[in-house]
């Protein structure tokens, strides 16, 4: 079906906080957008502009600022947004997109949006962070309660988060009202009610009742361009260590990998993802070590992949049907190694206990348990016959067909006036500080 077949071509404004595991997602919503016809501007850090422009896309520079308590002039958090705002504004009068979408960290092409009446859309690059009242607290490791006791217990220990959420949306809601932008009654204010793109597996989702437009697409992968390596000799199972490229400064779980995996029978291939090891690696005659693998290349040809647990990294394994060990390090990762054991795809290692014997029993877990691998090559079975790009590129074409905000879209929308009156009561913030920033989230 080509582009003319769904409806007219849209401009469509992307907007993604500069990370990897934010940024690639919506790289690759981007060309899966742009391959429908659409034309497609990305907003993000300049770090990822010549991808962007590899893959035809438009892009636009996003504004980086420091925020509390790094920098030596650091913004506050919500005071950062407010600049950031200030600065996309132009950027959407100028491009007059017929729908914005904006990573669920970078909420300035979201309220630039919202002020010029542009229907706004989130993409979540990873699984949901607001569960039922039972759910384990997001982010600590939890599995799912079986039990009433279970669910009884969490939903207690979610009264302090609920306290936090309410806090943030008090602070969301002082900003929105500076931008001359109404409150919002409910928490999250950062995820969109009219369409909220979650880019993980639905076997990664605990059940709830989906509300408030939320849709599980399925995971959107993108990598930068990498050459092929040479694999390890031999024909025993493949084993990818694919470590974080943010967290284990130390290689720890690599380390751990390479020592006690040596005498396996299993062949291995390592990479230190370009972050150098403070010291040399000792590396056995069953293992090759690289500075960097294509994953979406690599990962189809294992068995298994030893990771963090970074969700990008996580998803393109199951995607390419392999079983996983996830030694999760830091942030979501303890989230996303409790979702893959749930799932029965693969082993969870708390940090405490990576060590060279405890990764070599969970590689021979994982390896021997066939129910695991099934499972994990179920998953990838899903993938390849669900297209999470095609799939959110229909809903935001959906959105854009369905909403009236674009109609009154302009400079002299009644948000706009709003804005503008807003700011005239409240007086220009402080200009930001010269230095290079980081965030706008």
């Amino acid at each position: 079906m080509g582009a003319r077949d769904r409806g007219p071509a849209l401009r469509i404004l992307l907007g993604a906080f500069g990370d990897p595991g934010h940024a690639f997602p919506m790289i690759a919503l981007g060309r899966s957008l742009a391959a429908r016809g659409h034309e497609v501007t990305l907003q993000t850090w300049t770090r990822w502009k010549q991808h962007v422009l590899a893959e035809q896309l438009g892009f636009a520079p996003a504004p980086e600022y420091q925020v509390f308590p790094t920098g030596p002039e650091p913004l506050d958090f919500y005071e950062a947004i407010v600049h950031a705002t200030l600065d996309t504004v132009p950027l959407v009068r100028r491009l007059r997109p017929d729908v914005v979408v904006a990573d669920i960290l970078t909420l300035a092409p979201a309220l630039a949006a919202e002020l010029e009446g542009v229907p706004c859309a989130t993409l979540i690059p990873h699984v949901h962070p607001h569960g039922e009242p039972h759910f384990p607290i997001y982010s600590l490791g939890a599995r799912m309660p079986r039990s009433r006791l279970g669910r009884g217990f969490w939903r207690l220990a979610q009264a302090p988060v609920a306290r936090g959420l309410e806090q943030g949306r008090a602070d969301l809601n002082r900003t929105r009202i500076r931008l001359g932008l109404a409150p919002h009654a409910h928490v999250h204010g950062g995820i969109s009610r009219e369409l909220a793109l979650v880019a993980t597996f639905p076997q990664l989702e605990y059940p709830r009742a989906w509300v408030n437009g939320s849709h599980v697409v399925g995971p959107l992968m993108w990598e930068p361009p990498a050459r092929d390596v040479e694999l390890p000799a031999g024909s025993d199972p493949l084993v990818l260590v694919a470590p974080s490229t943010a967290q284990d400064p130390e290689h720890r779980l690599l380390r751990a990998a390479l020592r006690g995996l040596a005498d396996a029978p299993v062949r291995v291939l390592a990479t230190w993802n370009r972050r150098l090891p403070p010291r040399g690696l000792r590396v056995p005659d069953n293992a090759r070590v690289v500075d960097w693998v294509s994953y979406s290349r690599t990962m189809p040809q294992c068995e298994l992949v030893i990771c963090h647990g970074g969700h990008g990294t996580l998803v393109r394994a199951l995607s390419s049907g392999c079983a996983v060990v996830v030694a999760p390090a830091a942030g979501d990762m303890n989230e996303n190694a409790a979702r893959v054991a749930w799932a029965g795809a693969g082993v969870r290692v708390p940090r405490r206990f990576v060590t060279p014997r405890v990764i070599r029993l969970a590689v021979e877990r994982a390896l021997g348990d066939s129910a695991m691998r099934s499972r994990a090559r179920e998953l990838g079975a899903w993938a390849v016959a669900h297209d999470a790009g095609a799939a959110a590129a229909e809903l935001i074409e959906a959105l854009a067909a369905t909403s009236t905000a674009a109609l009154t879209r302009g400079p002299e929308s009644a948000q706009s006036q709003a804005r503008a009156s807003a700011r005239m009561l409240a007086g220009p913030p402080a200009p930001p500080p010269s230095a290079r920033t980081r965030a706008g989230r």
